[in-house]
């Protein structure tokens, strides 16, 4: 019993040497960190917003550098020419301002750059107006048990992988609008210059306006829940003042929550437009692919640049000379150019839209 109560009662051992200093060392760490918090934040804030410019900066300068080849040989036929021919791959190879490529080969992207941009331009009209109330209904018109599941039904849909859209398209929307949509709006539009873009033939359910309005239905859920959101932000005290002014549910909505929500609507469309201009799976099973041709009417087949990429990527491997692929980098810098230029004009859009007031009432 003595020996037990001796070992209880002996004193606890010493902590080892590297413990203590390693403890010693943590301690001057955190206290040279908390001394130097604020100088920490600035540089760990300057190197995240440099991730984003510098990724984009490298990409540019990436593909910039595989498609001058095709850049100097191409010059400004790529942009007003409609032949995307590769060539003899098998054949003679020819050299060209010092960069060789096969004979007869040429490559013009218009076709691929007037879908990309009928099939955007069709997806946000289509879009917006839709997004807008589907938001208005969410935050103003329906009750709270019915809005909550309805917006996170939403949410799920801007999660779904666009090869499952571009396969309901092509084997239920497409055909269907084939058969029972389309030839209504043929049969019936006059043969008048701008309406006959709107006449026969219709084709098979695969062209301009399927995919437009399937990267219209894309886009909607990414438009909705931006602008959804945003209406949720809106205080209650400017819709109540403009409702004690005597205006209508309908004036508060125009007059009030639109134009303090302005410029992150705006947003939110090219949001979904950037989506709208870059989709490739859905457009590639929808579009009709066609590389060489601008849709003679609204239902005829056509081709975007990125749907463009996808389907001709594996084929330009057997151009040894890498010509075919250096056509497809320049097409991805131009639609990496839309792109920016669409921010580009978003942004002027909403700095101009900053600048002027948010009315209430009914003049003004």
């Amino acid at each position: 019993m003595a020996i037990l109560g001796g070992a209880t009662g002996a004193a606890p051992p010493a902590p080892p040497v590297k413990a203590m200093r390693r403890a010693s060392v943590a301690r001057r760490i955190a206290a040279a960190g908390w001394a130097h918090e604020s100088r920490i934040w600035k540089i760990g804030g300057w190197v995240a917003a440099s991730v984003p410019l510098g990724s984009l900066v490298f990409i540019l300068v990436v593909l910039g550098h595989k498609a001058w080849p095709s850049v100097v040989v191409n010059g400004t036929h790529f942009f007003t020419g409609s032949a995307w021919k590769p060539g003899s791959t098998y054949g003679t190879t020819v050299h060209t301002h010092g960069f060789a490529h096969p004979a007869g080969s040429s490559y013009g992207a218009w076709p691929l750059i007037a879908g990309t941009l009928q099939t955007s331009i069709i997806a946000v009209v289509l879009a917006v107006p839709i997004s807008l109330g589907a938001a208005f209904a969410l935050t103003e018109r329906l009750p709270g048990w019915l809005s909550r599941p309805l917006a996170f039904a939403v949410e799920i849909l801007a999660g779904i992988p666009s090869v499952i859209i571009g396969l309901w398209g092509v084997l239920t929307l497409g055909p269907f609008l084939a058969q029972d949509v389309y030839p209504v709006i043929a049969d019936h539009m006059p043969d008048v210059p701008v309406l006959s873009y709107f006449r026969n033939p219709v084709g098979h359910g695969e062209g301009l306006l399927t995919t437009g309005l399937v990267l219209g239905l894309m886009i909607i859920p990414i438009i909705t829940a931006t602008t959804r959101d945003l209406f949720l932000q809106v205080p209650p005290l400017p819709k109540e003042g403009g409702l004690a002014l005597g205006m209508t549910d309908a004036e508060v909505a125009r007059r009030v929550t639109l134009p303090w929500v302005r410029s992150g609507i705006i947003g939110a469309t090219v949001l979904g437009l950037g989506r709208a201009l870059g989709e490739t799976m859905a457009v590639a099973m929808i579009s009709g692919a066609a590389l060489n041709t601008i849709s003679p009417n609204i239902f005829g087949t056509m081709g975007t640049i990125a749907a463009a990429i996808v389907t001709q990527l594996d084929s330009s491997f057997t151009d040894g000379t890498g010509f075919a692929t250096s056509a497809l980098a320049e097409a991805a810098v131009v639609l990496v150019a839309i792109t920016i230029l669409a921010n580009a004009l978003a942004r002027v859009v909403i700095a101009r839209s900053a600048r002027h007031g948010m009315p209430v009432g009914r003049g003004g």
